[in-house]
């Protein structure tokens, strides 16, 4: 088995600007969402805040806008990407928001 690194990226709403009721309901997507998948979340993981992206030469880079992070483990990318039925970070349906998988290979 091998370990795979989800990174959520979009323009995803912080927690603390949602209504009560959508914190809620938010909580309760991804519940469930970490229950269907129990067995292979290494990391549940957190969401990711302040960014800065700096380049090779030193100057300063618009920072992508990554937004949190799973690691979870599977038998194959594509194992790892049959997971992701059903999760919450890609509900919208506009195409705004992606989960990107990357395979974590041992040094």
């Amino acid at each position: 088995m091998s370990k795979y690194l989800y990174l959520y990226r979009g323009p995803a709403t912080p927690m603390e600007d949602f209504t009560a009721e959508q914190g809620e309901e938010q909580m309760k997507l991804w519940t469930e969402w970490m229950g269907k998948a129990a067995g292979a979340i290494v990391d549940q993981g957190n969401p990711l805040a302040p960014r800065a992206s700096v380049r090779d030469d030193g100057s300063a880079a618009e920072p992508s806008d990554q937004n949190g992070y799973t690691i979870v483990e599977a038998d194959s990318l594509e194992a790892a990407r049959s997971l992701l039925d059903g999760h919450p970070f890609l509900t919208e349906g506009k195409g705004r928001f992606a989960v990107e998988i990357f395979e974590i290979l041992p040094m």
